[in-house]
């Protein structure tokens, strides 16, 4: 019996591995109440970046001798794990709305929270595939975020710079969901891969994509730019996966990458 709750980091994904029971005999996978189909015989648990308190974790099996159900609680971190990070803006547009751009972002938002719930099938393995042919060092993921001094949501990607119409490549095989510009993603395309795993792509120069149409691993979505509330070039590339905002260099560094539940 498990003494102790495992602890877990917010935006991060948790790997429960089938070695113990056998790969190909793990047949469901449990958070919170909420089943979700496993991947390659595992459990892939992700871990909202701001979600509080205890989750539970469960795994059932099938076993010669009959079914059998694992169950672990995971503790998400009281201290939040992220650095602050304060932006300086030119203009206040983007930090004090007035109300038409206030009212055009909330619309935008309202439509962005429907693609959390998409429940399509997998289309996707790990790790994902670059957003970029040449991935720089990126990340501030998860960072406490302060523009112009004042503070607001904490970032939800991972920032890679890269120059004005760099191609932007599918992240894994999908359907674009959304493209579009919005006010503060600027030129943006939404990928759906299936399982609940969204893929953003914001602030482009170029779209190259449209709403439904099919696309593989690798194919160009659009160009890198510096649209919406941006400082300067860059390709902010983030993911939900099961509506849960996750850290995107774990899932490009692939499964190894991931913490382990025992």
């Amino acid at each position: 019996m498990q003494a102790e709750p495992l602890e877990a980091r917010p935006g991060s994904v948790v790997r429960w591995s089938a070695e113990d029971v056998g790969g190909d005999r793990v047949r469901a996978c449990r958070i919170d109440g909420v089943d979700v189909v496993p991947v390659a015989g595992e459990c892939f648990f992700p871990i909202d970046l701001l979600a509080e308190g205890e989750l539970l974790a469960e795994r059932l099996s099938e076993l010669p001798s009959g079914g059998r159900i694992d169950r672990v609680w995971l503790r998400v971190s009281d201290d939040y794990p992220y650095p602050e990070q304060h932006i300086r803006l030119q203009s206040n547009r983007h930090v004090d709305l007035d109300p038409a751009d206030s009212a055009r972002a909330a619309r935008e938002s309202a439509r962005i929270a429907e693609l959390w719930e998409l429940r399509t099938p997998r289309r996707f393995t790990l790790p994902l595939g670059a957003p970029l042919r040449q991935l720089p060092a990126g990340g501030r993921f998860g960072s406490r975020r302060f523009y112009n001094g004042q503070p607001r949501s904490p970032h939800t990607g991972a920032d890679f710079a890269a120059d004005t119409g760099t191609p932007v490549l599918a992240t894994a095989d999908g359907t674009v969901a959304l493209a579009e510009e919005h006010f503060f993603g600027g030129k943006s395309v939404f990928l759906d891969h299936g399982d609940g795993l969204i893929s953003m792509a914001l602030h482009l120069s170029e779209i190259s994509v449209e709403p439904g149409q099919m696309v593989r691993q690798g194919e160009v979505i659009g160009e890198v730019g510096s649209t919406g509330r941006s400082t300067g070039p860059h390709l902010h590339f983030g993911l939900r996966w099961r509506g849960a905002r996750v850290d995107p260099q774990l899932l490009l560094a692939g499964p190894d990458a991931l913490p382990r539940i025992p």
